[in-house]
């Protein structure tokens, strides 16, 4: 090796240690200031933790770890197959080297990170003081404010590509020459208030996600990933398609401490997508079905993704009662799924696995059952009334203790593992993290022009109060949004545009919010941008495109399943006198919630058995359209559509089984 190479890996090494040690600090003080003060126990403690700090202080700090990660671990520009392909071995070995660690753009483009947020820490009473709109901002302010923004859409583009940031310009753009704002007056609405890039999607980034991050990277370092996927073949492997049921249960459990649906692909995709192909199913239907089922992952509780607890903060409500309205919605959207995969499976005449390859249950539960016990741990300390951050630090300290309880997860318990496990977690937070500081400048334009007021006045108008119109375009606008940005951000931008305007057609803000954040979620698996159908795809090496109609084939349930909690507020366990009337936040009966998840379990397997062609025994053309139409009739509950739905799905079911008397009375041997 020459002495200029050795030079540069020596760079390199010392700016790989340099980011291990950026993320680690960020996982530990994060971790540090969750802690509430103890002062029940004695106010010395408070001393040592003090709890987080003021808004400013603490968004300040989590944006700053975040845009320095960011410049330390990735490039302005990072080659493609093509290109590296294109080069000769020796030229691609250099290439390869050289974007290993930062440039010395990167390094500028960190200290003008630390310089923009710095000012705000150095001139905080300032800031704080001063009349917002009213008092004229300095030169250093405008200068300071102008490079955080520029900073972060670049940061931003390097983790999660253009779509976003170019959103954000182009509501700048609007801001700036269509709505006249006064550069002066953006930048005090971006920078120097709450009200945009440190705003509330940057506060729950930092109060919520990191830490909930945190602990889905302690348990994966623990092993639960293993227990889950062991679990669910244990259960459904040896079923008819069990291996495609095994990716449904071990997907949905995964996500339940993952939150990305791409990450979720990468985890349990693959194991079960060989396994799916092993025993019978196309490669396309295969990467599609752990698509879907790691798409869900997002609105299974009691872990969801981050926009979850966005939407807990746009409500009013807390993080465990957007859980309760997540039960039903989610499990719904699992039973579709499942039943999917199960009507593919008996229409090709699919097989399971043998019993004899599988693991046993009660040996999983006694080897790694007790991996289970974190994730417990979190619902327990969170309905007994103590916040979710908190219940999420509880889950995280008792991830590595319980892994030493047995054997069998021991080796896990290393000292290396629980580094690697912080550094994990910062890196896994990343890109929530600067999407909602993005999307801050986006709700600040908004709030700052009025621009919600319109668009809600915009789509009230052109639905012509028609609260079905409304909800389509709701649901378009979802899908496009996220095509090109994650859920997080989409549901955001949802939230300010288009929200208010189904809310002022009568939808109860609950409904309304998950609606969106559903919508939001299922871009993931909608073509032509669906990343999670990208990334099972590729391990499955099937087509792109039949892949991505396939995925929303076995979604489908997921795309009416929102609309139904709209019509039918008890799925969301809240009382159906809501619809049209209030949006105080009142529970169901009981008997009304279990009626409507009945009905609305039926109309999604139906969906399923009509779009799969198999009830059953297969179904022919007009029984197909019969399950569908049925399935359709559960969207808004009467007891005369649930009569009618009923009565189309008996007379598919009746004529298969004449179909199916008849070819037995054929079959069986004349005497």
């Amino acid at each position: 090796m020459s002495q200029a190479a050795m030079t540069r890996s020596g760079r390199v090494d010392f700016s790989r240690r340099i980011a291990a040690a950026v993320a680690l600090a960020m996982a530990l003080y994060h971790l540090w200031v969750i802690v509430p003060p103890l002062d029940f126990i004695s106010p010395k403690l408070r001393i040592v933790f003090p709890g987080p700090p003021t808004d400013f202080i603490f968004r300040g700090i989590h944006l700053l770890f975040a845009l320095t990660l960011a410049f330390l671990w990735f490039r302005l520009k990072s080659p493609t197959e093509e290109d590296l392909a294109a080069l000769l071995p020796e030229a691609r070995e250099a290439l390869l080297a050289r974007l290993a660690g930062p440039s010395l753009l990167d390094w500028a483009l960190v200290i003008a990170a630390a310089v923009s947020i710095g000012y705000v820490f150095w001139n905080y009473d300032y800031l704080i003081n001063r009349i917002l709109y009213i008092d004229d901002l300095h030169l250093l302010d405008m200068l300071a404010g102008v490079t955080l923004v520029v900073v972060l859409l670049e940061a931003t583009r390097r983790l999660m590509g253009p779509a976003l940031p170019i959103t954000a310009l182009v509501f700048l753009a609007y801001a700036l020459f269509m709505h006249r704002t006064e550069p002066m007056k953006l930048i005090d609405q971006l920078y120097m208030s709450t009200e945009g890039i440190f705003g509330q999607p940057l506060a729950v980034s930092a109060s919520y996600v990191m830490i909930f991050v945190l602990f889905g990277s302690f348990m994966e370092r623990t092993g639960t990933g293993q227990l889950f996927m062991d679990f669910a073949m244990s259960l459904t492997g040896h079923t008819a398609g069990g291996p495609g049921k095994v990716s449904v249960i071990s997907s949905s459990l995964f996500g339940t401490i993952s939150g990305s649906a791409v990450a979720n692909v990468m985890v349990d995709g693959p194991i079960s997508i060989p396994l799916m192909k092993r025993t019978g199913f196309k490669p396309h239907f295969a990467a599609a079905v752990e698509a879907v089922a790691s798409t869900g992952g997002q609105i299974m509780p009691p872990i969801m993704g981050a926009a979850a607890f966005v939407m807990a903060e746009f409500v009013g409500v807390s993080y465990g009662q957007i859980v309760i309205w997540a039960v039903i919605p989610s499990l719904l959207y699992y039973v579709a799924c499942f039943g999917a995969v199960h009507f593919e499976a008996k229409r090709q005449g699919l097989h399971g696995i043998p019993r004899a390859e599988l693991p046993v249950l009660g040996t999983v539960l006694r080897e790694r059952g007790h991996l289970f016990i974190p994730v417990i741990s979190i619902l327990t300390v969170m309905y007994a009334g103590y916040s979710a951050p908190l219940a999420a630090l509880a889950g995280t300290l008792m991830c590595f203790p319980v892994a030493a309880l047995r054997a069998s997860t021991r080796a896990n318990v290393t000292a290396r593992n629980v580094v690697e496990a912080l550094i994990d977690g910062a890196r896994n937070t990343l890109a929530v993290a600067l999407a909602c500081a993005c999307a801050g400048i986006i709700i600040g334009v908004v709030t700052l022009t009025g621009l919600g007021i319109q668009f809600t006045q915009w789509v009230v108008a052109l639905s012509q109060n028609t609260l079905l119109l409304a909800l389509l375009l709701t649901m378009i606008a979802g899908i496009v949004l996220g095509m090109g940005m994650p859920t997080t951000p989409a549901y955001i931008v949802m939230t300010a545009l288009l929200v208010p305007a189904i809310v002022k057609l009568g939808v109860p803000r609950p409904s309304a919010h998950m609606f969106a954040f559903y919508f939001a979620i299922l871009s993931a698996i909608t073509p032509p941008v669906a990343l999670a159908v990208y990334a099972a795809s590729g391990l499955a090496k099937s087509d792109l495109w039949k892949t991505g109609w396939a995925a929303v084939k076995i979604g489908a349930a997921g795309f009416i399943v929102p609309f139904m909690f709209v019509y039918e507020p008890a799925l969301l366990m809240l009382d159906p006198a809501l619809f049209g009337k209030s949006h105080d936040l009142v529970t169901a009966a009981w008997p009304a919630i279990l009626q409507a998840s009945g009905t609305a379990c039926i109309g999604c397997l139906l969906l399923a058995a009509g779009l799969h062609g198999y009830l059953i025994t297969a179904a022919s053309w007009w029984q197909r359209a019969l399950l569908v139409a049925a399935a359709l009739m559960f969207i808004s509950p009467s007891t005369l559509n649930d009569i009618i739905g009923l009565g189309l799905a008996a007379i598919v079911a009746a004529a298969q089984l004449l179909a199916r008397h008849g070819d037995a009375s054929e079959a069986r041997p004349q005497a």
